[in-house]
């Protein structure tokens, strides 16, 4: 799948404006009058200080010591206040489910972006490119994690259905979908005529909600229908509330519609099963779906990878409420897709720089210091350098037309036209159409001046940037020089002194547990010049290494 196109991914026209993206022929006023949202008598109720309404009737006259009460309610002709109005309630939002939503681009539209920043040079921001990503459903994939505990369980179960690849938060939300929307896959409804419920029924109960029948409130059944709609399709409704929303109905029609459902025994037929099988009611098909086909059609599952069309389109709302807020947040600042992205442009050899070490940009190439003193190339670069260093926010057409512009076109010399030439005849209603001209092509010194500046694009030396503007990159501040370090003061000690693998006797002693005397030898007594202290050698110091250039941003 992939949602790009050569129109779509038009990096140089996503940089422009708005007003410079449509087509130049385009009127976007052209549907407007000028008059939308006026009331036609508007005019007359202008300056109309009679007293009239606007379709000539006189108003009521206003009574003395009659008010308005703004706290709901009004008061009457003897000022009595009405019923106030209750303050609206708003509940909190349920809470999102804790499940990993992360973004990623289609990668035939990254390999079309890719091959379009190689053939223009030209740095565009990477977030930027994130949020063309995001316009459209068709060019991004969306990936359910879920999360662990400390304890390695699941904060978050996430299930899968087989049939049509829809993720579900739990087993039952997953059994529900299944035996609504794909139940003819596992099972048939037969419905065969039965003795019609017996006794005069003159008005029965109806769901407020769904128009569900329920039956009269005296029937044997009418507890367990009401039950069986409450778990069936408003769970999460407290029961009261939903039995509060029973309204009873005396139509004639509607109760004679459920006399004639209650005169037919619904069963329900197995397929897909070696025996054939009929199942009572709809809580034997559940238990015999659980029990037959659950573990073949919904799966655990711990990984999810879904188109960016599905993913607008879920079945289970919490999912779909937390990948809209995900989106939304990617939009306002898409860090996570422009981490992506910039892993996928890395495989296409594409590189990255910051400018002002805020916004981050993808190129061909990094920026590199060109040292014209110390660097032989040809006059052309030096004078394409030279003028990007001297005209600030240049672009490429005002550097061709100072260094290399074109030539004036010659006056035209008419020549007499020879006579076997005859103008091709114009069809018959239609005026001869002039032929189109003919575009200049570049003098032999515009296209040297332009595979120079190919050159120094794409080698680092020149960044062109979406809006067309030319900067050079520029000379690398030196680093700071590293203090030198201190040469330590080291005395020679006795265990400093003695070789490796020597035992001294006092620890000859110890290791033996008795305490010898240690004979003491004689000093000998140096001359003068030998009793002088010898220096100790200092250790060696690292000779500092050199500054290393960094590459600043433009």
């Amino acid at each position: 799948m992939s949602g790009f196109s050569e129109a779509d991914i038009d990096l140089e026209k996503l940089f422009l404006p708005a007003w410079a993206q449509d087509k130049p022929g385009k009127n976007p006023y052209e549907k407007f009058s000028g008059h939308e949202g006026e009331d036609p008598r508007r005019d007359r109720k202008r300056g109309d200080f009679s007293g009239n309404r606007g379709d000539g009737r006189p108003r009521p006259a206003k009574r003395f010591g009659e008010k308005k009460d703004f706290r709901g309610g009004g008061r009457g002709e003897r000022g009595e206040r009405g019923p106030r109005r209750e303050p609206q309630r708003f509940e909190p939002p349920a809470p999102l489910p804790e499940v990993t939503v992360t973004f990623s681009a289609d990668e035939k539209g990254v390999e079309q972006i890719a091959r379009q920043i190689r053939i223009t040079g030209r740095a565009f921001p990477l977030f930027q490119i994130a949020d063309l990503v995001l316009q459209k459903p068709e060019r991004y994939f969306v990936h359910l994690h879920v999360k662990k505990k400390a304890d390695g369980t699941v904060a978050q179960p996430l299930f899968l259905c087989a049939l049509d690849d829809s993720p579900w938060l739990s087993e039952d939300e997953a059994v529900a979908h299944v035996l609504k929307n794909h139940f003819a896959t596992f099972y048939q409804t037969e419905r065969t005529p039965t003795e019609p419920p017996k006794g005069t029924y003159t008005f029965v109960a109806q769901c407020g909600m769904s128009g569900a029948i329920l039956g009269p409130p005296n029937y044997h059944d009418y507890q367990n229908q009401l039950r069986k709609l409450h778990t069936e399709r408003f769970s999460r409704m407290p029961f009261e509330a939903f039995k509060a929303r029973v309204k009873i109905v005396r139509d004639e029609v509607v109760v004679k519609k459920w006399i004639e459902d209650q005169s037919f025994k619904t069963e329900y037929v197995c397929l897909n099963v070696p025996e054939p099988l009929k199942l009572a009611s709809m809580e034997d098909v559940e238990k015999h779906f659980r029990a037959t086909h659950k573990e073949a059609i919904i799966k655990p599952v711990e990984k999810l990878v879904l188109d960016g069309v599905k993913s607008r389109n879920l079945r289970n709302r919490d999912l779909q409420r937390l990948v809209r807020t995900e989106w939304e947040n990617q939009k306002r600042f898409p860090l996570q897709l422009s981490m992506a992205l910039s892993k996928q442009f890395s495989s296409h050899g594409l590189q990255f720089f910051k400018v002002n070490k805020t916004v981050v940009h993808v190129s061909v190439a990094r920026p590199q210091f060109l040292d014209l003193a110390t660097t032989p190339v040809s006059e052309n670069i030096k004078r394409i350098v030279d003028f990007i260093n001297a005209h600030p926010r240049s672009n490429r057409r005002k550097m061709m037309e100072s260094l290399a512009p074109a030539p004036k076109p010659a006056a035209p010399v008419e020549a007499p036209a020879p006579a076997t030439e005859t103008p091709a005849p114009a069809a018959e209603g239609q005026a001869a159409k002039p032929a189109p001209p003919k575009a200049e092509e570049p003098t032999p010194e515009q296209t040297a001046l332009i595979a120079d500046l190919h050159w120094l694009i794409h080698q680092g030396h020149v960044l062109e940037f979406a809006d067309g503007r030319l900067e050079t990159a520029k000379k690398p501040l030196p680093k700071p020089p590293k203090p030198e370090k201190k040469p330590a003061a080291a005395t020679a000690t006795t265990e400093e002194a003695k070789p490796a693998g020597e035992i001294t006797p006092a620890e000859e002693n110890k290791a033996e547990g008795e305490v010898k005397p240690v004979e003491e030898k004689p000093v000998e007594e140096k001359p003068a010049e030998e009793a002088a202290v010898e220096p100790v050698q200092a250790e060696a110091v690292i000779p500092e290494v050199p500054p290393v250039q960094e590459v600043p941003s433009p």
